[in-house]
């Protein structure tokens, strides 16, 4: 059989081949691969190939089952090793990638690609064998504590944008968007300022937030925005810049795979510090230490900076808060609800979030748990909290009294999706995403008027040459890309 997206074709052979260059390419993948299955279940080949479309999706537990399957019909399978082993770095199982690394390895002795992935996670597996030998109640002292801001110099050579008697004003963030957009860096001392500042004022704010909208105002909900600079500033320039009038929530995920993530972050810090009452972050499941590391963000930053303020945002990111609430009615949140039945509002007011997040509960599925079409739960396709239905999502509304959801976490083809009879909505921000996807972006009006959610689609914008992934962990780059 063979497949193409689009166009199905039969022909003598065993093996499907798909040209997969967007989103629809990828999901037509494992439909044609399903359906490949059901005729041929025992074919280690296509499941093989299926775990590829579903760690192109980010359906990294799917990936990782598929690949298992794929190893016990055939254990000499090496590809299989390798799907499983890109699995479980995804889901930073490092031991488990590390030993299918061995087994190509010692199977394949002259293999170059399989010698040089072993070595990177065995990296990977021994630094964190060494963090965590070190780790202390000392180690977690703040960074803020170890710097000297007073007496950081600005060199004379520096011509960029500077904070006003130490204070973010609107000049100053429209110099330092400019100074991004012409790939130049913000002074080490005016990011220090930033975090800083930013860090102290979230840290008072509660993980769930609650504001009311009056009547005649209105606010702008983005998705995920993934390091994709030049695609923020687009929305800017579609929608305004924000303003006490204008105000905006940003729903996670600022970071990670887009090469100008540093850029995102210190617009949307910025921001925060300029309308604290007016402009809102919460946390994304990239907000988090492994996903830095694996993703981009962790080396992104040592790069254009140092180590030492990895560590400070990676402090700042544990204040985010969780999800936000609208008149009442409308609970934002970044991935989706629980995995168990009876999480109240007020569960959420509880959460203690200035930590990484652990593996389950209730702050886990906030920033991880996805939606289905059908009722009930289910094991998650990424390999990390659940997948609730509309009947999950109804029972969710009734106990809290709300009217719907907004989520983020997953790419859609046209920027947003309306499921669960209305009551669960997708938006994302990144458009074309990861340069590879061809969706459209996103955004949402809110009216505190009606509630209702308008939509705004765009389209990506062109960027300088620096691709995707760029600061990726080396063993994502040549596994995911």
């Amino acid at each position: 059989i063979s497949l193409s997206v689009g166009k199905r074709t039969k022909s003598a052979g065993d093996q499907i081949l798909f040209p997969l260059t967007v989103l629809e390419d990828y999901e037509n993948a494992i439909k044609y691969y399903t359906e490949a299955l059901e005729l041929n279940p025992s074919s280690a080949i296509y499941f093989s190939n299926r775990s590829l479309a579903y760690l192109r999706t980010e359906c990294y537990g799917y990936a990782l089952a598929d690949a298992t399957k794929c190893l016990e019909i055939d254990q000499n399978y090496i590809k299989g090793y390798y799907r499983r082993a890109t699995s479980n770095m995804a889901l930073g199982k490092f031991k488990a990638a590390l030993k299918d690394y061995e087994t190509v390895v010692r199977v394949r002795p002259n293999d170059k690609d399989a010698k040089m992935k072993y070595q990177e996670c065995n990296k990977i597996v021994k630094q964190k064998a060494f963090e965590r030998a070190i780790a202390s109640d000392e180690m977690k002292r703040s960074v803020v504590d170890s710097l000297d801001i007073e007496n950081m110099m600005i060199e004379d050579q520096y011509t960029g944008p500077k904070l006003e008697e130490g204070k973010v004003t609107m000049r100053f963030m429209k110099e330092m968007m400019e100074c991004f957009k012409d790939q130049k860096k913000l002074h080490r001392k005016c990011a220090y300022q930033i975090l800083i500042q930013v860090k102290e004022l979230l840290s008072k704010l509660p993980s769930l937030i609650e504001i009311t909208l009056k009547e005649t105002e209105k606010i702008t909900i983005c998705g995920d925005t993934h390091g994709q600079f030049y695609d923020l500033i687009n929305i800017f320039e579609l929608n305004g810049l924000p303003s006490e009038t204008n105000p905006y929530l940003f729903n996670g995920d600022f970071v990670d795979r887009g090469s100008f993530s540093l850029e995102v972050i210190l617009t949307l810090f910025g921001f925060k510090l300029l309308l604290p009452d007016s402009f809102y972050l919460l946390r994304g499941n990239h907000e988090t230490d492994n996903m830095n590391q694996m993703y981009g963000f962790e080396g992104e930053v040592k790069a254009k900076y140092t180590a030492q303020m990895f560590t400070l945002f990676s402090e700042v990111f544990q204040w985010l808060p969780l999800a936000q609430c609208i008149n009442g009615k409308v609970l934002v949140m970044h991935g989706g609800l629980f995995s168990e039945d009876g999480v109240t509002l007020d569960d959420l007011r509880k959460i203690d979030r200035n930590r990484q997040p652990p593996d389950s509960g209730p702050m886990c599925d906030l920033l991880w748990s996805d939606p289905q079409p059908q009722n009930g739960r289910c094991v998650s396709k990424r390999g990390v909290s659940c997948q609730f239905g509309p009947d999950v999502t109804e029972r969710f509304l009734d106990q809290n009294n709300l009217d719907y959801i907004v989520r983020s976490h997953e790419v859609k083809a046209e920027g947003y999706e309306v499921t669960h009879s209305g009551k669960c909505i997708t938006v994302f921000s990144a458009p074309n995403y990861c340069d590879q996807m061809c969706n459209k972006g996103a955004y949402i009006h809110l009216s505190g008027s009606d509630l209702k959610p308008q939509f705004h689609q765009f389209t990506a914008v062109p960027h300088p040459n620096v691709k995707p992934m760029a600061y990726a962990n080396s063993l994502m780059q040549m596994g995911m890309m």
